[in-house]
């Protein structure tokens, strides 16, 4: 991965042996785990730290067989789009006249700087959330706290409550923070649309002289 340094210290702590541990204990009394491990660190293979110009923060990956790929909301070409990416690609229509894309797969958006990371980066099979207080959090909050330190002028998209708690990690005098609702269908109608966080992400970067994102 061609990250910071100091992100590969965050793979040292006490907190990153732990995780470890537990990832070896769950494997060990034969849990299904997704992603699979190969994809676990996807999201910074397609997305060098000196190229993300947006940060995408999703919760936990898809706990369905097929599904998650490492990459916050994504999924395989050929897996039916979920229910938040297709809210997500009916903003994209009201916001940029976009059409949505015939497959949930958004590594075109990856390759492009867009940093799809998951707070937690794995999930038990059909158990959302059977991860969230094994370690990961520390790592990616930490991975948010070195990008807001080291780079300038990314855009923080924050949708639903969870990822809105992570803006006391990113400095706002340093980079812009969009937030609004999930796009799950059960808030996406109480804010997400009609946020146009799209065309407001590639404004900002269109004023600091970067390359916008063809959503």
């Amino acid at each position: 991965m061609d990250w910071h340094p100091a992100v590969d210290n965050l793979l040292k702590n006490e907190s990153a042996q732990n995780l470890k541990a537990f990832l070896q204990q769950q494997k060990q009394a034969k849990k299904v785990i997704f992603p699979h491990s190969s994809n676990w660190f996807r999201a910074f293979e397609l997305t060098p730290f000196n190229e993300v110009k947006v940060v995408i923060l999703g919760q936990d990956p898809y706990h369905g067989d097929g599904q998650a790929h490492g990459l916050s909301f994504s999924v395989p070409e050929g897996v039916p789009t979920p229910p938040s990416l297709k809210n997500i690609y009916k903003e994209l229509v009201l916001d940029l006249g976009i059409e949505a894309s015939m497959n949930g797969n958004l590594e075109r958006w990856a390759t492009q700087g867009v940093l799809l990371l998951n707070s937690v980066l794995t999930v038990e099979k059909n158990t959302p959330g059977s991860h969230a207080q094994s370690g990961w959090v520390d790592f990616t909050d930490g991975v948010i706290g070195i990008l807001s330190e080291q780079r300038e002028n990314l855009v923080f998209l924050l949708w639903g409550a969870y990822a809105q708690r992570k803006t006391e990690l990113i400095d706002q005098d340093r980079h812009l923070v969009l937030s609004a609702t999930h796009p799950s269908p059960f808030s996406a109608y109480k804010g997400f649309f009609g946020c146009k966080h799209f065309s407001k992400a590639n404004e900002y970067l269109k004023m600091h002289h970067q390359k916008t994102i063809n959503w």
